[in-house]
């Protein structure tokens, strides 16, 4: 089969591998119908990851039609049309019981090398590294789905596939950073990064009860899509001080929840730290790039909650714990536990109270893959969403 595989920092190829198989009663073979380009993939592309290897297949928002079921997955029949979370989770460890699919016990078979890093281990991932299970990813045309049993959501004929895609991961992630802020009706809630991930937390906010969204970006497309899609007042960091504009707004208080869906690489126009941190990181001598990290919590109102969808992968500098102490705030992290939000998303689809598909400006095949992953990180084209159909 075809699929987009890493082979280093930049080098993504659309190559030749093997087909997936059945590997244990809980799998699922699927035939993918659509996959996508996630911002969190760039930090693969980028180089940041650790543990990757060299043909490793990509990919973690899919979908497709089921052709091969192990023994064990009663729930599923070839034929049926699903979406697959991102993240892989047993359903019945310690966490899963509690709705903590991102923290499965049993899905990652690298547990200890992520643990030795990380303190625990997370979830196994598709197409994220082998300190995270070293799984093969969904960018291809097909993929083995463990623990398939509880790892999908069947999707109505009714629902296309630029609609349903992605549940597997960018909508619940802005749903649970909304989920996670706290949001109380009226709040104001700033959300850094208008990127897919943003323009789904703006979407969840006001879902939630948000009186007033503020986007910020620097990426014209970005703060257009969600001046317009998410009707959100927004900040280009380009133009203005981000401190100064959100304490102009909210008559010196700070927004109320602030959510970062930006990550380990930030930018900060021209602020100080964020050139650090840039300088650092191309040197190795630093993991992540956490500008916005520090920003929101110099700008939260005191008493106010920071969100964290943004992934990030080791240790950041120069964090203002002092600050973050002090104005009592609180933050809120993690990994999206997908497959607590599948069916109450999906029903938000069928109900039209969202058309998810309002996020992909290209749609392209498998084998345009390498030069979309190249537009989408240089931000070239209008490039916010990339949908591909192997």
């Amino acid at each position: 089969m075809k699929a987009l595989c890493w082979h280093g920092k930049g080098d993504i190829r659309c190559d030749t591998v093997p087909d997936p198989k059945l590997e244990g009663p809980r799998d699922a073979i699927i035939r993918v119908t659509a996959c996508a380009i996630c911002g969190s993939d760039l930090h693969l592309y980028d180089g940041y990851m650790p543990s990757m290897q060299s043909g490793d297949v990509l990919g973690h928002e899919t979908m497709g039609e089921v052709v091969e079921v192990g023994a064990e997955v009663t729930n599923l029949k070839p034929g049926d049309r699903i979406v697959v979370p991102f993240n892989i989770s047993c359903g019945d460890c310690f966490f899963c019981r509690k709705q903590l699919f991102s923290l499965c016990d049993r899905s990652n078979p690298n547990a200890k090398m992520a643990a030795e890093v990380m303190g625990h281990s997370p979830a196994g991932l598709f197409g994220y590294s082998h300190m995270l299970g070293g799984y093969a990813g969904g960018q291809a045309e097909y993929l083995r789905v463990p623990f398939a049993d509880v790892g999908h959501i069947k999707v109505p004929d009714s629902i296309p596939d630029e609609q349903a895609l992605f549940l597997s991961d960018i909508f619940p992630t802005g749903y649970m950073a909304a989920e996670n802020a706290e949001i109380e009706p009226g709040d104001t809630v700033a959300v850094w990064g208008c990127g897919p991930v943003g323009q789904f937390a703006i979407q969840s906010a006001w879902m939630l009860g948000a009186g007033r969204v503020i986007a910020i970006d620097n990426v014209p497309e970005r703060l257009a899509m969600a001046r317009t899609h998410g009707r959100a007042e927004v900040i280009d960091f380009d133009e203005v001080k981000v401190y100064d504009q959100l304490q102009e707004m909210t008559a010196g208080r700070g927004p109320d929840r602030c959510i970062d869906a930006v990550g380990t690489e930030a930018h900060g126009g021209g602020a100080v730290d964020a050139v650090i941190d840039k300088v650092k990181a191309a040197a190795y001598l630093g993991t992540d790039r956490p500008h916005v990290l520090r920003e929101m919590i110099m700008c939260c109102r005191k008493g106010g909650t920071l969100s964290v969808p943004g992934v990030y992968i080791g240790f950041l500098d120069k964090i203002p714990f002092g600050a973050l102490m002090n104005k009592a705030l609180s933050v809120r992290t993690g990994q999206t536990h997908t497959h607590r939000y599948l069916e109450p998303l999906l029903r938000k689809v069928e109900e039209g109270a969202i058309d998810p598909s309002f996020v992909v400006t290209h749609q392209a095949r498998l084998d345009q893959g390498p030069e979309l992953y190249k537009a989408f990180r240089d931000k070239q084209d209008g490039c916010i969403k990339v949908m591909m159909r192997p």
